[in-house]
């Protein structure tokens, strides 16, 4: 099959009217308020050197910052305020989403717009100046008059370097929330769909280079003082967003909100349970991609009604315990835990997703290595590769202590690399999952743990506390618990990162219930 041929390009339009909409409306709404923010301070400090070096210097360096890291930033600051606001003036507001993606991509458009309006506003002859000042202009008579339709040109300019920057950075506000063409990469990256890869990148520079040539027109009109194609340019642009808000503001909001995390199970998992829920006649949507600590902080806030977690990711990353304990005694504790922020456990999905060291079948063999303990004599020449935050969690800390593990090198990789890495010989040894479906395809071994350094990772589906007493989304949900076993989840996760037939999520979680309905038959 030729990638154009590939149906999973019908899969990608269909998303295209949301989430092209919503990247047009945080992109548009950020451009606004760093246009607002960021002209009136070139203007005033366009003739005072202490201002003018500090605004571009503070700008320069939020430039430095990684795009991901200033909007992560953002969420827990907001959710901070947002907390500060509820308990002093008795209302709050949504730290999920949108307004994280708003301030920081305004603050990402602010270096050129300053440093152009600034360059255009002291590029102005200085007899101009003096010719205005002539004739009995007030200073701001001389700005709205002179000052700025002459540096207009060269503001537009900064203007359109920030619009191409904040639409190509919009991408990346994902994680905390707020659906974007981003969603597609994403998604795409976590289940090797590189089609989804290919149409949101291309989708993200089709409207970056739509928006940059229409203000081009603008700016090209300024220059040469021809009003058609300012006003050509100016239609352009209201058509182009427009065209792209109407569908997604005509949509109907959707009742229940299913969140899901950065990787393939997550994705099938959230499709699974936004199917049954519409199956019950309640509308459901999908919001993918959240990061771990963003999606627990989303359902906590009543900006998600439903997501799936694990038993030992709640237990070391949100509520932050170190001791190990036995499954039973951990899922108890964890129910109390939860409840006092009015979070529900609803219950264990019945399979175990747990972090787990990996190496091909056929060197475990040969050198003897059955269990982690084995491994430990051979670790310090060996590699292992792990994903973005396991080396910092703390179960990589248990496991060194308890088997005196001492690697060569460290390595962090996209997870789902991390397998083929693993295959061709990259690296000796991975910090899988054991839901993965990647190791029976690439015939590696899940080590064991003998002396249970890792805790239990149940998966567990969690009820926002606005849904404690919702018994429509209970019902819909009860299908599901203790349904699911080890088995057809790692064959789902393998269908949904292209091991067979390169499904979608939603394709493989119609899949995955109708596998749980016939294990139900003949049971």
């Amino acid at each position: 099959m030729s990638l154009l041929s590939d149906p999973r390009w019908g899969e990608a339009w269909t998303h295209l009217p949301d989430y092209l909409g919503s990247h047009v409306r945080v992109s548009v709404a950020a451009i606004a308020l760093g246009l607002l923010i960021s002209l009136p301070l070139a203007i005033a400090a366009r003739n005072r050197p202490v201002m003018r070096n500090l605004l571009l210097g503070v700008a320069s360096i939020v430039q430095t910052v990684p795009g991901l890291a200033l909007l992560a930033l953002f969420y827990p600051l907001l959710l901070a305020a947002a907390s500060l606001s509820l308990s002093w003036f008795g209302f709050g507001f949504s730290a999920f989403g949108f307004l994280p993606a708003v301030l920081a991509l305004a603050l990402y458009s602010m270096l050129p717009v300053l440093r152009n309006t600034i360059t255009g506003l002291r590029g102005i002859e200085p007899s101009i100046l003096e010719s205005a000042q002539g004739v009995g202009m007030t200073p701001m008579q001389s700005l709205a008059s002179v000052e700025l339709p002459l540096a207009l040109p060269v503001m537009m300019a900064g203007i359109r370097t920030a619009a191409v920057w904040v639409i190509g950075t919009a991408t990346l506000s994902t994680p905390i929330g707020q659906t974007s063409l981003g969603n597609y990469i994403f998604a795409g990256l976590q289940t090797q769909n590189w089609v989804l890869v290919l149409f949101g990148c291309a989708a993200a520079a089709l409207l970056a280079l739509a928006v940059d040539q229409l203000l081009a027109l603008i700016e090209a009109g300024l220059r040469a003082r021809h009003r058609l194609r300012v006003a050509l340019g100016g239609a352009g642009i209201a058509a182009l967003v427009a065209a792209t808000l109407v569908p997604s503001l005509a949509r109907p909001s959707s009742s229940y909100i299913v969140g899901a995390k950065t990787f393939a199970e997550q994705y099938v998992l959230a499709s699974l349970i936004a199917q049954r829920l519409r199956a019950a006649n309640l509308s459901a949507t999908t919001r993918e991609g959240l990061g771990s600590s963003v999606i627990y902080e989303a359902l906590v806030n009543g900006d998600i009604d439903v997501y799936v977690d694990y038993s030992g990711t709640l237990w070391t990353n949100q509520f932050h315990h170190t001791d190990i304990r036995p499954r039973q005694e951990l899922l108890d504790e964890l129910k109390a835990e939860l409840a006092k922020k009015n979070v529900t456990l609803f219950g264990e999905l019945g399979f175990e997703n747990s972090y787990a060291l990996v190496i091909p079948k056929r060197r475990a063999e040969a050198l003897g290595i059955r269990n982690v303990a084995d491994l430990a004599a051979f670790a310090p020449t060996m590699s292992i590769a792990a994903d973005y935050e396991f080396f910092s969690r703390p179960e990589w800390a248990a496991l060194r202590k308890a088997y005196g593990l001492n690697f060569g090198n460290q390595r962090q990789m996209q997870p789902d690399f991390m397998y083929a890495a693993l295959a061709s010989g990259e690296v000796d040894v991975i910090a899988g999952y054991t839901s993965d479906g990647l190791i029976a395809k690439y015939d590696l071994v899940a080590l064991g743990d003998p002396k249970g350094a890792i805790p239990p990772y149940d998966a567990v589906a969690l009820i926002a506390p606005k849904r404690a007493g919702d018994q429509a989304l209970r019902e819909a949900l009860r299908p599901l618990i203790g349904r699911i076993d080890i088995t057809a989840m790692r064959e789902a996760n393998l269908r949904a990162a292209g091991g067979d037939g390169d499904a979608s999520s939603d394709a493989v979680a119609r899949w995955l219930w109708e596998k749980t309905e016939s294990e139900k038959t003949k049971r």
